[in-house]
């Protein structure tokens, strides 16, 4: 298989969510991703349900498995001298380290970006945080911790989802630690792009709070020009948005401007509201909302999302029906694009997992395989790698420095 990453070895020191979501794009492109993984727990996400078992009684994660397909686990106590050393031998041979621990905390054991920079000036550091760690780019938050919902709520995200007669909400789980994955793994890229004409490695600094308030970046622009606040549940100047109730469930509608009004209101044989000064435009639309949704949700009653949405499309008009997740699998579409690779796992057996959503022409299919056990590849990647012997293997194992596979 022809990937565009062969070649590329990414050290990942990484738990939870946005650091091994940046690493699964890699290691889908075909970078050799060596997780670096803490002896008997392992990242914490092995331990958070949802699991599935085999016959035997073994236990498997499947929010692991869904971020560390295509990876090598190498069990690893980088609280031992011999173990740091370990990790300064791969960084050596390396591309890409990527990291999201606590803040400070490679630095403490003397594994940050400096150190490691001098062990191999070719090397991309990419470090995720809360709150950014580049010298000369730090506040006053950035050696605090952070969960997604924290980058959410400090952005300003969580005060614009939901009702404004409820409480702020979040959105999907996790959303800020994969939009950070991916934004890390593109600067990722820009980085590796700058050595191939310099030489030299980077520090590509990933805070979870700048990557959310850059994807708020409608909120700036409103604040910047009116000086007032969005708020959550009030349309300003754009209406209908949103779910319609149909006869089967919701349909999405989204009307930006005029033009696109004019369609729907062919559509659902209403061609009066072009013209109605309730609905003329859409600060007039937002100001209605009630009569606008009526009109809507009264055509819409008789009809399916699949009827309402053929009937809108015909006319121009962009709109899709809101799936659950069984919509999303008996998807034709998704399956058509492949969005939903199996991966066999030998614990959980085969079953689907949200591909990576790029498709390149000249390497359309990506890899799977299964995540890897706890230190399943902890003996190969001394052996092959680093030339450790079976029986210096053996002693680091007894000493505790690392863990091999268990069975």
């Amino acid at each position: 298989m022809n990937q565009p990453l062969a070649g590329v070895r990414v050290i990942a020191l990484e738990q939870y969510m946005s650091a091994p979501y940046c690493t699964l794009l890699l290691a889908d492109a075909g970078a050799e991703v060596i997780k670096v993984e803490q002896p008997g727990r392992g990242d914490p996400r092995r331990s958070i349900p949802p699991f599935a078992a085999d016959a035997q009684g073994q236990q498997v994660a499947g929010g692991f498995i869904g971020y560390n397909r295509n990876k090598k686990s190498l069990a690893l106590n980088l609280r031992t001298p011999e173990g740091q050393q370990i990790l300064r031998d791969l960084v050596r041979i390396s591309d890409v380290v990527v990291e999201n621990l606590r803040p400070g905390a490679m630095d403490k054991l003397r594994l940050g970006y400096r150190d490691l920079k001098a062990v191999n000036p070719r090397l991309v550091y990419a470090a995720i945080s809360g709150f950014g760690r580049l010298e000369g780019f730090t506040g006053p938050y950035s050696d605090r911790p952070a969960f997604d919902i924290v980058a959410e709520a400090m952005s300003g995200v969580m005060n614009l989802v939901g009702f404004a007669d409820r409480p702020p909400s979040w959105t999907i789980y996790g959303m800020a630690d994969v939009y950070t994955g991916q934004v890390t793994a593109y600067g990722v890229m820009l980085a590796l792009w700058v050595r191939e004409r310099t030489g030299q490695g980077q520090m590509v600094d990933s805070s979870m709070l700048d990557n959310m308030l850059a994807l708020n970046e409608r909120m700036v622009v409103l604040y910047s020009y009116t000086g007032k606040s969005p708020e959550r549940g009030v349309p300003g100047h754009v209406y209908p948005r949103g779910a319609f109730l149909c006869r089967d469930g919701y349909l999405a509608l989204n009307i930006p401007d005029e033009q696109q009004w004019e369609r729907l209101c062919q559509a659902i044989g209403r061609p009066d509201l072009v013209c109605d000064d309730r609905t003329a435009n859409g600060t007039a639309r937002s100001q209605n909302t009630d009569v606008v949704r009526t009109v809507i949700e009264d055509w819409l009653a008789d009809k399916t999302r699949s009827e309402a949405e053929a009937l809108l499309q015909a006319q121009g008009v962009p709109a899709g029906p809101v799936y659950t997740a069984e919509d999303v699998f008996g998807d034709p579409h998704i399956a058509a694009r492949q969005m939903l690779v199996t991966v066999d796992d030998p614990v959980a057996g085969p079953r689907q997992y949200a591909r990576t959503p790029l498709h390149l022409s000249a390497s359309p299919q990506i890899p799977t395989e299964p995540a890897p056990r706890l230190g399943e590849h902890t003996r190969p990647v001394l052996a092959e790698l680093l030339g450790y012997s079976e029986e210096q293997i053996d002693q680091l194992a007894t000493a505790q420095v690392i863990q091999l596979q268990q069975g």
